[in-house]
């Protein structure tokens, strides 16, 4: 044991995270998925009557893979092994563990346009705002698995 807490240890490996450049390409493929989002949220709602949540739902998908694809091969490039079957268990997982942030985000654009009155695509900012940390925390350490 190196004697370090559970905290410390947390701490180091965030620290790691944000120190080694990835947080910010990271969040340069997080624009490129908000890009995404946001068009297909707008186009759904304005033109095709889809509620803001039933919207967001399939913005987030679409942002979803697309941010897979980009990560996949800049971000966290070398991290995973290579090859179809560790891609697709990727791009699963990629799927599972942002479903978290997706849960944060929608959860927010609902409250916030619901209960605070605020229009759905400011709302829709706060929310992927709000879901970021969840998901480059849990891409980091279940999808691309960084900390071993």
């Amino acid at each position: 044991m190196s004697g370090e807490s559970s905290l410390e240890i947390v701490q180091s490996r965030i620290r790691g995270l944000v120190n080694s450049g990835r947080l910010a390409q990271f969040a340069a493929v997080g624009f490129a998925g908000t890009t995404v989002d946001f068009a297909l949220l707008y186009l759904l709602v304005e033109f095709h009557g889809y509620s803001p949540a039933a919207g967001k739902l399939v913005g987030a998908e679409a942002a979803i893979i697309v941010m897979f694809v980009v990560n996949e091969r800049w971000t966290f490039s070398e991290w995973g092994r290579t090859g179809l079957r560790p891609t697709v268990r990727r791009l699963l997982t990629s799927n599972l563990v942002r479903t978290g942030g997706l849960v944060v985000a929608t959860t927010v654009l609902v409250l916030l346009v619901r209960y605070a009155g605020l229009s759905y695509l400011p709302a829709n900012a706060v929310g992927i705002a709000c879901g970021f940390v969840v998901n480059f925390l849990a891409e980091s350490y279940f999808t691309w698995r960084v900390h071993r």
